[in-house]
């Protein structure tokens, strides 16, 4: 029924805590490694109903999409190497995005104290382009069935790995779902527990700021209007936080 798809580098493949999944037996547990090649990473002490796939080649949302290609239960949640899931919240989202017909169900997580990690929608919210721009890959589970037929994967050009764009993948993946003309929903389930600092939280410098700008060029792709607007507005619940005004009409003009 599910696959908890955790992505990691080689040197990092010991850190994955792996589930108990006795109680799913339906469940199962596929680890991508960017290993460099394309050699089988060695994980004979796992259990029967993991998978580990090694990959060359650089960049999270490459392996991230091997995972869509090599699951083979239709549902699929997608892991970092540092997550811990709460298995019966899982189950319960797996219900949740079966009974909405949606592609994609974004849950909540929260942080190593039990702290939800950013503010959250108290109740079930439909996403769109513009309510959909701060969520985490380890947040979204998905209907493999609907993505593969309307053929959508993780955008290459951008992620962890990628050189300029190493942020905005999952953004990107939820506005090509809508754009395909499918459904997302957000749930508020929390999913799981993630350290509360990531790669992706930072807007300290001028790299982070304007990575984070060109994300909405490629969300919004084809409208030249549509991608100042969303910096304006998302940029807007920065101010005075991360930051400055100056930065900030930066942020807007990509610069």
């Amino acid at each position: 029924m599910l696959t908890i798809a955790y992505s990691t580098l080689a040197n990092r493949l010991g850190k994955i805590a792996l589930p108990d999944l006795s109680g799913h037996q339906s469940w199962e547990v596929l680890i991508t490694v960017q290993s460099g090649n394309d050699s089988q990473p060695d994980l004979s002490s796992a259990p029967g109903n993991v998978q580990v796939l090694g990959f060359s080649g650089a960049g999270v949302s490459k392996i991230r999409n091997k995972a869509i290609e090599n699951a083979k239960t239709r549902y699929l949640v997608f892991a970092d190497d540092d997550i811990e899931f709460d298995l019966d919240c899982l189950a319960l989202a797996v219900e949740k995005l079966k009974s909405s017909g949606a592609a994609l169900l974004l849950g909540m997580a929260q942080d190593e104290t039990g702290k939800l990690r950013k503010r959250y929608p108290s109740k079930q919210v439909k996403l769109n382009k513009l309510n959909s721009a701060k969520a985490a890959t380890y947040e979204m589970v998905v209907d493999l069935e609907q993505i593969k037929a309307k053929g959508v994967r993780f955008d290459e050009n951008f992620g962890a790995g990628a050189k300029e764009n190493y942020l905005g993948d999952e953004y990107i993946f939820i506005c090509d779902l809508l754009s395909a003309g499918l459904s997302c929903v957000f749930e508020p389930i929390v999913l799981a527990t993630h350290p509360s600092i990531s790669s992706g939280s930072g807007w300290g410098t001028d790299r982070d700021r304007k990575a984070r700008a060109v994300v909405f060029d490629r969300a919004f792709r084809g409208n030249r209007t549509l991608p100042y607007l969303a910096r304006i507005g998302f940029g807007a619940r920065k101010l005075g936080k991360e930051l400055t005004l100056g930065n900030y009409f930066k942020f807007i003009f990509k610069r």
